[in-house]
């Protein structure tokens, strides 16, 4: 199935989604002659595009109140424009990690379903779940570890241990907040993994929104010199953004 002929089919399936309200897998399946697997990835990307909500078997449309919030229609077009900007520098069979606990990372998920011959590291159970959904699904590697809650991914000694193992392209990371002297900061206090993701991949890519620029946040994630591309958003102010490229760091401002 050809990249074309994938859009063609997930654009018919909102058309007939509107038309009725609710679809169903089994439905879809017959009516465009493919698999069930294939429409339950095609219905994971509509998801998490935002354009509809999958149920047991099917899916329905998203709910009025769930799209009414301008404001929360901004973020994630903010979002997905940055995660578009960070997969053009993915290249066919790279080798990237995708660090847990970000929803701008999330957004980059999606944009990999274009990719081919992809390995993707994480320590993130929701993320390799995702990536199991994606019509060109790729290898899928796992850290193991200790389960944190509050990061929502596997951390520890082991998953370091598994993780230096291993050499990697690119690793790609959300922040909670930029500092323009220091890095990347988090709110978590489990940030030594996140350390050694950076070790072992020849570039870092950090994604996060300008409004994160300037939080106050005393946990120093990743400073500069580890970083190699910053991508946020055209909101950025030139003189922020002459401070960061000024670290060593080339900022990519998505439209």
């Amino acid at each position: 199935m050809t990249k074309r002929n994938t859009q063609q089919r997930r654009r018919a399936i909102i058309d007939l989604l509107n038309a009725s309200g609710e679809v169903s897998v089994e439905h879809l399946a017959a009516h465009f002659a493919t698999s069930e697997v294939t429409v339950r990835k095609d219905l994971a990307a509509l998801e998490s595009n935002g354009l509809l909500l999958r149920r047991y078997g099917g899916a329905v449309l998203v709910p009025q109140e769930l799209i009414t919030d301008p404001t929360a229609e901004q973020v994630s077009i903010q979002k997905q424009s940055i995660a578009k900007a960070a997969a053009a520098l993915i290249r066919d069979h790279n080798r990237i990690i995708l660090d847990s606990g970000s929803s701008t990372t999330a957004a980059l998920l999606p944009e990999l379903s274009h990719k081919q011959g992809l390995v993707v590291m994480t320590n993130s159970l929701s993320i390799a779940n995702a990536l199991r959904e994606l019509e060109n699904e790729p290898t899928i590697l796992m850290t193991g570890g200790t389960w944190d809650p509050k990061s929502e991914g596997f951390q520890g000694q082991l998953a370091e241990q598994i993780l230096r193992s291993y050499n990697f392209d690119q690793f790609f990371i959300g922040a909670d907040g930029l500092d323009l002297a220091r890095g990347t900061t988090t709110f978590n206090e489990l940030y030594s993994l996140s350390r050694v993701m950076a070790e072992v991949a020849r570039e870092v890519i950090v994604m996060a929104e300008s409004d994160k620029i300037g939080r106050k946040i005393h946990n120093l994630e990743l400073p500069w010199s580890s970083v190699k591309v910053l991508v946020t958003d055209n909101r950025i102010s030139s003189e922020d953004k002459i401070t960061i490229e000024q670290q060593g760091v080339q900022v990519i401002c998505a439209l």
